[in-house]
């Protein structure tokens, strides 16, 4: 799939990485080097005869530094965005992914100036998009219940 479908809808993906610390959940985010500098999760355009899950493997690693095996990824967290960009509808989804050595440190690319490991509230702040909040909050939620359950 391209980043440019036939209806011109733009799609991306990414990992929302979190890690476990003091029986709490931190999140990844990183802050842009454009633009408004506004912070996300690591994420990108899905490149032409890419799926989106190696988008999100492939992405994650190039702003993060992180690779498939520095992560427990939760494949049965799936969440998608919708909204607009220039006009044009753009959907980014993500999965759920847990660093395994919660000290491995980022890489950011010149992509980003800056990183941030927060937890939820915190998170939803920086943020500031109504839809990263919703998976943010989504993410939380179910990682409440799934470490409950254990």
């Amino acid at each position: 799939m391209s980043s440019t479908t036939i209806t011109n809808y733009l799609v991306a993906a990414g990992l929302l990485i979190y890690r476990r610390l003091h029986n709490k959940f931190e999140y990844l985010l990183l802050q842009t080097s454009y633009g408004e500098h506004h912070w996300t999760p690591p994420k990108g355009h899905v490149d032409p005869g890419e799926s989106e899950w190696e988008t999100a493997l492939r992405e994650t690693e190039e702003e993060s530094g992180y690779k498939q095996e520095q992560l427990n990824i939760l494949k049965n967290f799936e969440h998608s965005l919708n909204y607009v960009v220039k006009n044009k509808p753009k959907r980014v989804v993500y999965w759920l992914a847990e660093l395994k050595d919660s000290s491995t440190p980022v890489r950011l690319s010149e992509e980003h100036q800056d990183y941030k490991w927060a937890e939820l509230e915190e998170a939803c702040q920086l943020v500031k998009y109504h839809d990263t909040i919703n998976l943010l909050r989504a993410a939380d939620l179910f990682l409440i219940n799934m470490y409950k359950n254990k």
